[in-house]
């Protein structure tokens, strides 16, 4: 079993659209390959979105704590509150309260609340999902509003698929990871053996793809490109291209832009699924040729 990661420096290069057209061509052809999915995009899931999923389970994630204050054991001595760096410790008449939004779940005023009158209470950060997709099992979760921990929400929707995989003798994991090059995303690439890497011709795209080519080679990843509408500005497209040659990373392919892509996104279907005789559908096969022989 192997587990393939979609990666972007940044936003909107189309990593949801590339990881929906392999789920749909891992199913397609003379030799399907059982996939296991995971959206590891927790902050902003929609994978979902286009492969219409029947949700099986429904988990709570427990993220970080926050302060609650005991009222008949607080003497109101204030300690506390000259304590909170976050300023999330206020009084009220007397009474002193904590601002679970403000909190930052240090546990200084714990420490030092003389009557232990306050203690850490852990909070619902989240939920993870395990749904069926018409392409196979789909991990998912939302991170609430305010919440951290996404790393370790990343984590856990990645090993579920993973478990998952090891115990159905699926061929590949296909994770559609976050956007950047920070926490998430390093959750979303541990014990990756491929990752493929969404870029544009943009002066941002050439900008972050520098970024998270640094950040899958400190991990030692391998890592593939694909340019994401490289025909509306070629000399953008050409510029990755020498990045990719002078660091020895394979440019396995290029989407032109095709407007069957928003069709099909708007018709909740991957653009191969949608109409295989598009201009992106013809290159996303290719390029997904290409990403299963080197996963075989």
């Amino acid at each position: 079993m192997k587990q393939l990661v979609i990666l972007s420096g940044k936003g909107g290069t189309g990593k949801t659209s590339l990881a929906a057209a392999f789920a749909h061509l891992a199913q397609d052809g003379s030799a399907p390959i059982r996939a296991v999915l995971a959206d590891a995009d927790v902050d902003a899931a929609n994978l979902a979105l286009v492969l219409h999923p029947e949700r099986l389970e429904t988990h709570d994630f427990t993220g970080g704590s926050v302060a609650v204050i005991d009222a008949p054991r607080c003497q109101g001595c204030g300690i506390c509150e000259q304590v909170c760096r976050f300023d999330a410790i206020d009084s009220d008449a007397g009474v002193y309260v904590v601002d679970p939004i403000a909190c930052d779940g240090c546990a200084a005023c714990v420490y030092q609340c003389p009557e232990d009158a306050i203690h850490m209470q852990p909070q619902t950060a989240g939920r993870w999902y395990r749904s069926e997709s018409r392409y196979g099992p789909l991990f998912h979760a939302d991170l609430f509003p305010a919440q951290e921990n996404s790393g370790k929400l990343v984590t856990l929707v990645k090993q579920n698929a993973r478990l998952l995989a090891l115990d159905t003798d699926s061929q590949v994991v296909i994770v559609d990871g976050p956007p950047g090059i920070g926490c998430p995303v390093i959750a979303a690439a541990a014990g990756a053996d491929l990752a493929v890497i969404v870029t544009e011709p943009t002066v941002a795209g050439v900008h972050d793809l520098r970024r998270i080519l640094q950040t899958t080679a400190h991990f030692r990843i391998p890592a593939l490109v694909v340019v994401n509408k490289a025909d509306i500005y070629p000399q953008g497209a050409a510029e990755i291209e020498a990045i990719c040659a002078e660091q020895g990373i394979g440019l396995i392919g290029q989407i032109p832009f095709d407007p069957t892509v928003t069709e099909a996104m708007l018709n909740g279907e991957p653009v191969t699924a949608y109409r295989a005789e598009a201009p992106s559908s013809q290159a996303l096969a290719a390029i997904w040729q290409n990403v299963a022989a080197r996963l075989a």
